[in-house]
């Protein structure tokens, strides 16, 4: 598609990041040295993207385990960090299998991203969608479209699709794989919160194994007519409210107008169903309400990306480490599926004897490309690997990797998939991050976010 006579303003850059949920926030702070000039675009009027739309809980940067380890570090510790000094953090102990969470305010979180992108001289486009490419080579050109000015471009020397739907890829023609094509797609949820909540009641009375017992009878009786007999709901930063993951839609495609838009309408549907059975039958509910959903419904996967290397469910479950590898993962396969029997639970598989993975550089440069990395949900994995990789610790591993890659890549004039990994590597390691002996934790508490 052409939009040569409709551009309105054209723009250059050095290093284009498309998105600014936590993958692209962290690579556009982590490319941002000073020399190179660093553009971050995103559609909605805020950053965080899933980190700050829907959900309020990093996972990843421990292992799952009863002698947890601190696998993450680098930039995204200075996010934590600065979140902590304000009182904005808690820690949630090993929550519902997934490990050790770091609970966080997502208002909060949208002025780190900002006062953090200001500090490292980011220049930031919000309310921007990217609906073209013009031209891919040794500079690409990005066509984006924003309601008041219409259609404008950025040139950029070097991209990173951090869209979540590998939108770049797409319209640049880079392979990829539609989530659904062979394993049935992740489903959608959309997040709830609730006021009024009296914990110590809640716990009182049995805290989530009550919860679990209760969703399951009400499931199977239905006197509430719930998608799931299985489902979340934790304590936030804010006192008595509750954020859940409960609300699931299948069988819809996201990448679809009309899919998207019933998606969108069924999600907000089962979160007041939720409402009432919480209301009814959970104790310390009585008077809770919800005062918020998610800004949009969240999506799981859509498209993944062929990456020079894929990472597959065997990587992941032999605890798999590689030359070039760029950082760690221990989060076990969460995969929010539909079953066999129309029953719509989540399947958990974990790293043996809470062990960690390493990922590989090739994992996030696209296959046919010669400036381009791909980080997020997007990256280059199996739907089984998608499934344990994609926490937020990790897709901000991603992000930091692909900025200072994309530095390097500049500085000595070599395309994406060719640049020295062991000076990328030590670049990681001197900024914190954390590629090979995971840190011993000798104590997580809800007083301090990592205790050594």
């Amino acid at each position: 598609m052409h939009f040569t006579s409709k551009i309105t303003k054209n723009y250059k850059t050095d290093i284009l990041i498309i998105g600014s949920g936590s993958a692209g926030s962290t690579a556009a702070i982590a490319a941002s040295s000073g020399k190179f000039k660093v553009t971050l675009v995103e559609r909605y009027g805020f950053p965080g993207g899933t980190s700050t739309q829907m959900l309020d809980t990093f996972y990843g940067f421990f292992t799952p385990s009863d002698n947890p380890k601190k696998i993450v570090g680098g930039i995204p510790d200075k996010i934590v960090d600065t979140l902590n000094r304000s009182g904005d953090i808690f820690l949630r102990p090993n929550t519902y299998g997934a490990g050790t969470g770091v609970n966080y305010n997502p208002e909060k979180l949208k002025q780190v991203w900002d006062n953090l992108f200001m500090e490292s001289g980011v220049e930031v486009f919000y309310h921007s969608t990217l609906v073209g490419v013009e031209s891919v080579g040794e500079t690409s050109t990005c066509i984006f479209f924003h309601k008041g000015m219409g259609f404008f471009s950025i040139s950029a020397k070097r991209i990173i699709d951090a869209s979540g739907d590998a939108d770049y890829c797409h319209w640049a023609d880079i392979p990829y794989e539609l989530a659904g094509e062979k394993e049935p797609a992740q489903s959608m949820t959309t997040t709830f919160r609730m006021s009024n909540v009296e914990h110590q009641v809640y716990e009182a009375a049995g805290g989530k194994k009550m919860l679990k017992e209760k969703m399951a009878v009400v499931y199977e009786k239905g006197s509430h007519p719930l998608p799931r007999k299985e489902g979340s709901a934790h304590e936030m930063c804010q006192p008595k409210c509750i954020s859940t993951v409960a609300v699931k839609v299948v069988d819809l495609d996201p990448l679809d107008v009309e899919g998207i838009t019933k998606a969108e309408i069924e999600g907000r549907k089962q979160a007041f169903i939720f409402e009432d059975f919480f209301r009814a039958e959970v104790p310390g509910y009585e008077n809770a309400k919800i005062i918020g959903l998610s800004h949009q419904i969240g999506v799981r996967e859509t498209r993944r990306v062929f990456g020079e290397y894929r990472l597959t469910k065997a990587d992941c479950m032999s605890a798999r480490t590689f030359d070039d590898q760029i950082f760690l993962c221990g989060a076990p396969i969460e995969d929010h599926r539909k079953s066999d029997d129309d029953r719509s639970e989540t399947f958990w598989q974990y790293v043996p004897n809470g062990g960690t993975y390493g990922v590989p550089y090739g994992t996030i440069i696209p296959k046919e490309s010669m400036n381009s990395w791909v980080v997020g949900r997007c990256f280059s994995a199996t739907h089984d690997a998608h499934a344990s990789c994609r926490s937020m610790a990790q897709t901000m591993s991603m992000g930091q990797a692909a900025g200072i890659a994309a530095v390097q890549s500049l500085n000595t004039d070599q395309e994406s998939k060719h640049i020295d990994i062991s000076k990328l590597q030590d670049s990681l390691i001197e900024l914190g991050a954390i590629l090979d002996t995971p840190s011993k934790i000798a104590d997580i508490s809800r007083n301090g976010w990592a205790n050594n």
